[in-house]
């Protein structure tokens, strides 16, 4: 009588085999919010990272004004990118933002994502100074469009929570 073992790696149990690897790496791509959050996403990015690219939106859309898709997001080199364009090569995307800042950015960026498919976490830099209606504008800004919402007190687990997204 055969083992399962042996029956297992028969040649006639081996059509059933998938030869494709049973994972493809992430794409991630963290984008800062604001101007405090741009440092910190600057730090992290002088770190090696598997499969994480760093955006920054060049100016944050004006709070109750009417604005353009165009021109606000970009890389740390200060290039602008397109928002989709970075979405559709994402399968996940990290915003970044400071307790208090302008967290416009966060409803353009969360509804094309949501058009698109693509995985939303938002990490919120929230020191022990930071007041807790600051914090509250923040999260409030951020809660519709992210799928987790983390408050981060120190810059630090930000770097913790991009490695335990694989980043």
């Amino acid at each position: 009588m055969q083992s399962e073992s042996a029956r297992g790696t028969s040649t006639a149990e081996a059509r059933y085999r998938i030869d494709a690897p049973n994972s493809r790496p992430r794409a991630i791509k963290v984008i800062a919010l604001d101007s405090i959050s741009e440092a910190v996403v600057k730090k992290l990015a002088q770190d090696r990272w598997a499969h994480a690219s760093f955006l920054t939106t060049l100016s944050a859309p004006p709070r109750g004004k009417k604005f353009s898709m165009s021109g606000w997001l970009g890389d740390l080199a200060g290039h602008t990118k397109s928002l989709i364009d970075e979405i559709d090569s994402a399968d996940l995307v990290v915003m970044i933002a400071s307790a208090g800042e302008n967290a416009e950015a966060a409803t353009i960026i969360g509804e094309a994502c949501s058009l698109k498919r693509v995985m939303t976490t938002a990490l919120v830099i929230a020191p022990a100074t930071a007041s807790d209606a600051a914090l509250s504008r923040t999260l409030s800004a951020l809660r519709p469009w992210a799928l987790m919402l983390v408050v981060a007190a120190a810059e630090e687990y930000i770097a913790d929570m991009l490695v335990a997204l694989r980043a």
